[in-house]
């Protein structure tokens, strides 16, 4: 299986997904680290990623190539993280088959109804727990 986690500016989120992933899931879990900068795709290499690519011809590249893609809510928002992710990655990211798991931040000005608002840590935590499940199911699109 191989996850990639998208992210960012410092790459702080990316880093901490990636980390905790590496903690939860088994070795043979990919990690792939696509970030919209360098230092984003640093980070989340240095967290634990397997393999980093970064900008938007990486993002557009691999985002259909992965069985799942991580990271918060506006890795689905043109423009989103200060105009770092494009037009272009959003849409690469939200047609590619890869099952999404998404943090329900609201920094790029999208409140999701119905989520119950939590410390990053803890919905770190729950996404980890989640893409295990998802692994020990396989690839299925309905676990």
């Amino acid at each position: 299986m191989r996850i990639a986690v998208v992210d960012g500016q410092g790459g702080g989120i990316g880093k901490h997904i990636t980390a905790r992933l590496r903690e939860e899931l088994p070795p043979e879990v990919e990690i792939l680290a696509l970030g919209t900068n360098a230092a984003a795709t640093v980070a989340m290499l240095k967290a634990g990623a397997n393999e980093g690519a970064t900008g938007e011809r990486a993002i557009i590249y691999n985002a259909p190539r992965v069985d799942a893609i991580t990271g918060s809510v506006a890795i689905l928002i043109a423009d989103a993280m200060l105009g770092e992710l494009t037009p272009a990655m959003a849409a690469a990211i939200a047609a590619s088959p890869a099952r999404k798991f998404l943090l329900p931040l609201n920094k790029a000005g999208v409140e999701i109804i119905g989520v119950v608002a939590e410390p990053l840590p803890h919905l770190i935590d729950a996404l980890a727990r989640r893409l295990k499940t998802f692994y020990e199911g396989g690839t299925r699109k309905d676990v």
